[in-house]
């Protein structure tokens, strides 16, 4: 708990706010107590920093498990901030994968915390927001705690004395959602995906960002496969059908 405070107040907070100056709107729209889903879009590795840094609350978001196995120093380290910054693992890889995440979820937001999502599950491979998995409303309907939606939204700049290039970062909170309308209907998948759509609308709204109703993990499995770009498979896929095993929403990239 402690680290998290040092490393947002004093090793990294500091530095953050001084190169890169994130601008904030809305953050009065984030319960300042309670459990709350924060739903984001993700575009950069940097997302889950320049969010938290935000808020005066501690943000808590699930990681893939593979930043605590790693060994040696390099992976004590490496398990040591990523524990101390606030973030909870999950595997990623077992056939339970979702029903998993989605359960430490549940947790974490019966214990009252803010929990951070990216309902994409991937970071966007070309700057686009793609299809929201169901977990986040699972989530959310199963606890009843309002939805944050937000934007991170970055500008390309250029400082002008080093030269360096440097995006401008807005983050921008949008109003709470409340879902209390759909209270006991959890698991039911069509008011599952309704609810991740309205989620995945706000964020469009508030980012500006082109919407795509593709799974952004399943266009980037195929830019590997062809090595095609995201723009050509885009023209060869179509909407999934059914939600199955795709409810598990991520918090850093993978």
């Amino acid at each position: 708990m402690l680290f998290y405070w040092f490393l947002k107040f004093v090793a990294i907070g500091p530095v953050v706010k001084l190169v890169f100056r994130p601008h904030v709107e809305g953050v009065e729209n984030v319960p300042p107590r309670g459990a709350a889903v924060l739903a984001s879009n993700h575009l950069s590795a940097a997302d889950w920093i320049f969010m938290p840094m935000a808020l005066r609350r501690r943000v808590t978001f699930l990681a893939k498990a593979e930043y605590f196995t790693g060994r040696g120093v390099k992976g004590f380290l490496q398990r040591a901030f990523f524990s101390g910054a606030g973030q909870v693992p999950i595997d990623r890889s077992s056939a339970s994968a979702a029903e998993d995440a989605i359960r430490t979820g549940l947790r974490l937001l019966r214990q009252g915390r803010l929990l951070g999502i990216y309902p994409e599950g991937t970071r966007s491979p070309d700057g686009r927001l793609f299809r929201g998995k169901t977990g986040v409303a699972r989530m959310t309907l199963e606890t009843g705690v309002p939805v944050v939606p937000l934007a991170m939204v970055y500008r390309p700049r250029r400082l002008p004395l080093l030269g360096w290039n440097v995006p401008a970062v807005t983050v921008r909170f949008g109003e709470p959602l409340d879902f209390s309308r759909y209270e006991g209907l959890a698991g039911d998948r069509f008011v599952e995906r309704s609810v991740t759509d309205e989620i995945m609308y706000e964020i469009m709204t508030l980012s500006g960002q082109e919407y795509v109703d593709v799974y952004g993990a399943r266009v980037k499995k195929s830019m590997d496969a062809t090595g095609a770009s995201a723009a050509e498979v885009l023209s060869t896929l179509q909407p999934p059908v059914d939600e199955a095993g795709d409810r598990a929403p991520e918090s850093l990239a993978g």
